[in-house]
C-alpha cells in the first residue's frame, strides 16, 4: 500500500510540477549550442576548400598564360617598333599556341593583331591590364561565375630595355569550373549526411542527458517533500552517476539527521516532563490537601526545588549543546589542562568524599592546549564527574595529563561498573544511558557525554573509550597543543 501512495506521489509530481520553460531547459541550451557549433563547422567546410580549389586553379590559369605570354613577347621582341604586318609574321613562326584569344597593341595602345573574328583590330585597348603592362609592369586577373573560369593577363612587350607593345591574352576554362562545381556539391552532400548524422547523436545524447537530470530534479523534489528514504538509482561513472551517489549519501545523512532530532525532541520531551510531573503532583498534593502538616509539606517543597535543579541542570546542557552546535565562542588561546583538572579536581573533592571514592591526579609538564577555557572545563568536568558517579564505593579515579609531540593526551580512568561493550558506540549518542535508573539517580541527563565528544571535536581533537583492567573505563581525550603565540585559529 506504501508503494502505490508512493508511486501515486511521484506521478502526480510529474504531471503537476511546474516544468522549466523550453527556452530556459538544459536541452534546449545544449540544443543551440551544438547547432551554432554544426553551423560554424558546416560553413568552413563549405567555403575555406572552395576558396582554396579557386586559388589554385588561379594560380594555375596565371602559370599557364605567363608561359604563352613568354613565348610571344619573346618572338616580337626583335622589333623596333610593331607593326599589324609584323605581328602577323611573328605569330605565324610560333607554335603550339593553345590560347583562346590573343590581343596585341603599340606602344600607345593600339590594337594590332586581335586573333578573336570581329576583334577590336586598329582600336585602343586601355583596359587596366594593358595599361599595367605598357608601363612594364606584368598584369593578371580571373573570375569564376557561372561554372565557368575567366582569365586575363597582360604583359610587356620589350626592345633594348624600352616598351614597344603590349600582349594581352585571355583564356576561359569550363572543365575546370565543372569539377569545382562538383566539388561544391560534393561538399553539400557531405554537409548534409554529417548535419543529419550530428543531429541524431545529439538527440539521443541530450535526451539521455536530460533524462538523467530529471531524475535527479525528481529526487530533490521528493526528499524536499520531507521523503528522507527516497534514493536515485542511476548506472554509469559519469559525473552525474556520482552526483546521484553523493546525493545518496547526503539524503542519507538527513534521514539519520532526521531520526536523531525526532529522537532528541523524544528525549528532551522525556526528561523534561518528568521533573514538570513531579513538580505538578507535588504542588497539587499541598495545594488540594488542607490538612497537610508543616513537616510534609517541607519534604514536598524539597522535592519541587530538587526537580526544578534538575529543570535547570536539563536546561543548561541543552544551551550547552547548542552552543556547540552552532559553533560560537570558538576562541582558541593557550589553556594549561594541568590548570583546568587541578581546578575541576577541588571542586569534585567534596562529591568524591561523600562517594568514598579517591581522586588521584598525575600531570605531565608541558600540557598546554589550544582550546579555551569553558571547552576545557566542560571536557574535565564532565568526565571526571561521571568517573565519580559511576564508580563503586571506595573506588579509584585516576586523571593523567602527558605532552607528546604536538598533541596533548588527557586520560580519565576509573574502577566503576564500566560499559558494556554493546554500549560503547553509543554513549555518545544524546540522552543515551547504559543504565538508565541509576543514570536519573545519580542526576545523569545522558547529555555529559554527548558535549564532550562536540567540545572535543571542534577543537581538532578526538576522544574514544575502552573497558578498564580488570574493571571500570578508561577514556582518552588527545588535544592539540598549544605550539606557539604566534599561532592563527
Amino acid at each position: 500500500m506504501d508503494n502505490k501512495a508512493h508511486l501515486w506521489r511521484a506521478w502526480w509530481k510529474e504531471q503537476v510540477e511546474p516544468k522549466i520553460p523550453v527556452l530556459h531547459s538544459l536541452q534546449m541550451r545544449l540544443a543551440l549550442g551544438y547547432s551554432a557549433l554544426i553551423a560554424a563547422l558546416l560553413i568552413l567546410m563549405n567555403t575555406y576548400p572552395l576558396l582554396m580549389s579557386q586559388n589554385l586553379m588561379f594560380r594555375s590559369q596565371q602559370t599557364a598564360l605567363a608561359n604563352q605570354a613568354v613565348v610571344i613577347t619573346n618572338a616580337l621582341t626583335t622589333a623596333d617598333q610593331l607593326t599589324p604586318a609584323g605581328v602577323e609574321q611573328s605569330l605565324s613562326q610560333v607554335e603550339d599556341l593553345n590560347v583562346q584569344r590573343i590581343l596585341i597593341t603599340d606602344e600607345a595602345g593600339l590594337v594590332l593583331y586581335d586573333s578573336q573574328e570581329n576583334g577590336v583590330a586598329g582600336k585602343y585597348a586601355l583596359t587596366g591590364e594593358v595599361v599595367a603592362a605598357l608601363r612594364g609592369n606584368d598584369a593578371f586577373s580571373s573570375a569564376y561565375q557561372d561554372g565557368l573560369f575567366s582569365s586575363r593577363g597582360a604583359w610587356p612587350v620589350m626592345n633594348r630595355n624600352r616598351v614597344v607593345g603590349a600582349v594581352c591574352l585571355y583564356e576561359t576554362d569550363g572543365d575546370q569550373g565543372a569539377l569545382l562545381g562538383e566539388l561544391q556539391r560534393n561538399l553539400r552532400l557531405i554537409s548534409v549526411v554529417v548535419c543529419l548524422a550530428v543531429l541524431a547523436l545529439f538527440g539521443a545524447f541530450s535526451t539521455f542527458l536530460s533524462r538523467r537530470v530529471r531524475t535527479l530534479l525528481g529526487g530533490i523534489r521528493t526528499v524536499r517533500e520531507g521523503e528522507y528514504t527516497h534514493r536515485i538509482s542511476m548506472s554509469g561513472h559519469d559525473e552525474l552517476a556520482q552526483l546521484a551517489e553523493e546525493f545518496n549519501q547526503l539524503t542519507g545523512r538527513l534521514q539519520v539527521n532526521e531520526e536523531e532530532r525526532r529522537r532528541f525532541v523524544s528525549d528532551a520531551s522525556h526528561e523534561l516532563k518528568t521533573p514538570l510531573a513531579s513538580i505538578r503532583l507535588m504542588t497539587d498534593s499541598i495545594l488540594q490537601d488542607a490538612s497537610i502538616d508543616r513537616e510534609t509539606t517541607r519534604e514536598f517543597v524539597a522535592d519541587i526545588s530538587d526537580a526544578a535543579d534538575r529543570l535547570i541542570h536539563i536546561s543548561q546542557e541543552l544551551l550547552e549543546l547548542d552552543r556547540l552546535d552552532q559553533g560560537r565562542d570558538l576562541d582558541r588561546r593557550a589553556i594549561d589542562l594541568n590548570e583546568q583538572a587541578e581546578q575541576i579536581g577541588r571542586m569534585l573533592a567534596p562529591l568524591a568524599e561523600s562517594a568514598q571514592v579517591t581522586m588521584t591526579l598525575t600531570l605531565g609538564e608541558g600540557c598546554l592546549v589550544r582550546c579555551n577555557d569553558k571547552d576545557a572545563g566542560q571536557i574535565l568536568k564532565n568526565l571526571m564527574e561521571n568517573a565519580i558517579k559511576y564508580n563503586v564505593l571506595h573506588g579509584q579515579v585516576d586523571v593523567t595529563t602527558r605532552r607528546v609531540g604536538d598533541k596533548v593526551t588527557l586520560s580519565v580512568t576509573d574502577t566503576g561498573v564500566g560499559i558494556p561493550e554493546a554500549d560503547m558506540p553509543r554513549i555518545f549518542e544524546r540522552f543515551y544511558r547504559v543504565d538508565k535508573a541509576r543514570s536519573r539517580a545519580a542526576g545523569g541527563t545522558g547529555l555529559g557525554l554527548s558535549i564532550v565528544r562536540d567540545a572535543v571535536k571542534r577543537h581538532g581533537g578526538e576522544i574514544t573509550v575502552q573497558a578498564g583492567q580488570p574493571a571500570g573505563t578508561i577514556f582518552t581525550v588527545i588535544l592539540p597543543a598549544w605550539t606557539g603565540e604566534g599561532e592563527t585559529t
